[in-house]
This record gives C-alpha cells, structure tokens and sequence, in this order.
C-alpha cells in the first residue's frame, strides 16, 4: 500500500471538496488512490484537516466497537461511513468487529478475548476440520466420499439439464 504525506492528502482532498473537479479527475492531478481520495473526503468532512492527517495504531476498547457498531446499526450506515464518522483509519477492522461480535457478544469485542481468538482462528480455518474424523473408521469415511460423490454427481446433472431446458426454450422462441 501507498504512503501519502500528509500534505498531499489535504491538498488533493481540499481540491476535491471544493467541487470543481470529479473524484477520479482530482485524484490522477494530484496522483492519488481514488478510493483513498474518497475516504479522506468523507473524514475531512466531518472532522476538518485532522482527519486526513496521518493517524498511529490506535487499540480501542470493546465499549468504543459497540459503540460503533450500535451507530452503524441505528443509522443503517456503512462501514465507510462509520469509519469516517467515528476517525477509524481502516474500515475493515469495523467488519470484524461486526463478525466477533455476531459470534460472541461483546466479549468477543475485547483484544485479548479467548472468545475473539477463537472466532478468528474459526475465520481462518473456515473447513474447521471436525475432530470426529480421527475417530472414524476407513469404512465410514469411503461411505461419506462415495456419498459426496454421488451429490456432487447429481447437483452436476441437475445443472446440465437446467441449461439444456434454457437452450431449448431459446430455440423455440419465433424468430423475428
């Protein structure tokens, strides 16, 4: 990822604002990332210069993400809007906020949550691997794969006879 100073991301954000120019036109004049541009708008909008200036890594409490994600929530906003409304510099972290919190509560929201690791090490590994497979026999995992197998056989019959059907109905439409 590109680095701006700080210099150039106000100028090119206050040219933006003043609205004369569209955000890709601003954006190649002042050789920036048009996404980029859209997000230091949207923070120099509600929070002036100081939310285009270059921001430390910052930890925030779980109150602070509930808080946020409360907002998003009520206001049915965005994650961009979110961030640039509560000066968050990535929008992503909002939507894993959003996901720990739908897997454990506000617990899951803590940085050094046991229920947060497990949400992400869940995210991670999303087959998850059933331990109950170590336990099971060759015979009983052949049955399960020949099982498999003939799903996936049908689920690929089925959509072979959906398209034949779409190919004939096209082919018995009147030509005109």
């Amino acid at each position: 990822m590109e680095r701006y100073t700080d210099r150039t991301k106000l100028a090119a954000t206050k040219d933006y604002c003043e609205g004369h120019l569209g955000l890709k036109q601003v954006a190649r004049r002042h050789g920036v990332n048009v996404a980029s541009l859209r997000l230091w708008a949207a923070a120099y909008r509600i929070h002036g210069a100081a939310g285009v200036k270059a921001k430390q890594r910052k930890y925030y409490t779980a109150e602070f993400k509930l808080a946020v994600l409360r907002r998003m929530q009520d206001d049915n906003l965005s994650h961009r809007q979110v961030a640039a409304l509560f000066n968050i510099r990535n929008r992503d972290m909002i939507a894993l906020w959003e996901q720990a919190y739908s897997g454990g509560g506000i617990a899951a929201l803590s940085p050094h949550s046991s229920v947060r690791r497990i949400a992400m090490a869940k995210q991670a590994d999303p087959g998850g691997g059933d331990p109950d497979d170590e336990k099971r026999n060759r015979e009983e995992l052949l049955e399960e794969l020949r099982q498999l197998r003939m799903e996936n056989a049908y689920l690929k019959k089925l959509k072979a006879l959906a398209q034949a059907a779409q190919h004939t109905a096209r082919d018995k439409k009147p030509k005109s």
